[in-house]
């Protein structure tokens, strides 16, 4: 591993858990045992670290996706989207820290006036959508899901898992034991009414 990567892995965990304020460049050093010159070698500033950080999850996030989905085959738009919340929440657990990052407020204060820190925020979520809706447009082409709107259905969803992600995130509540009923009402949502 180079020292970059060890400082964006160090800096992705700080940030993570104390936030953009709450974490110093000082810190950062000790804990990466990395000399600070190093650190403003590779990074000008806190804020260029932060971006880089994000991008570094962004990055991350995408790539665990694209090679779970591209592995992965489907029977139906259904399953797929059943493995689309199992995947995000299996990922949540695994990479808690890139979720925690995406649960603090700077990133998107940062947005309204970064346009890159806007771009890698825009690029994670829309890379979640994307896979929901992908699987919903299936689902309506296989018959397994109803006549649904698909992108806005797609919101809905992510807002759905990514609020039980929230629920661990802040050890409000036993996300895992939600987990079973999340799939039933994803189910609800989308499959075909009975008559």
């Amino acid at each position: 591993m180079t020292k970059k990567e060890a400082i964006l892995i160090g800096g992705t965990k700080l940030f993570a858990r104390k936030g953009f304020s709450g974490t110093s460049m000082a810190e950062l050093a000790e804990m990466t045992n990395i000399a600070g010159a190093t650190i403003f070698y590779h990074f000008s500033n806190k804020e260029e670290l932060f971006i880089a950080v994000l991008e570094h999850t962004k990055n991350g996030l995408l790539k665990a996706f694209d090679d779970y989905f591209s592995e992965k085959i489907f029977e139906s738009g259904l399953e797929m989207v059943e493995g689309v919340v199992s995947f995000f929440l299996y990922m949540a657990g695994l990479r808690e820290e890139w979720f925690m990052l995406l649960h603090r407020n700077h990133p998107y204060r940062l947005a309204e006036v970064n346009p890159v820190c806007r771009r890698h925020l825009e690029g994670i979520y829309n890379c979640f959508v994307d896979i929901f809706e992908r699987a919903i447009r299936s689902g309506q082409a296989d018959g397994s899901i109803r006549d649904v709107p698909a992108h806005k259905t797609a919101l809905i969803l992510l807002s759905m898992v990514d609020g039980v992600v929230r629920f661990k995130t802040y050890q409000l509540y036993n996300a895992g034991a939600l987990y079973n009923d999340l799939i039933s009402l994803c189910r609800q949502m989308l499959q075909h009414q009975k008559t």
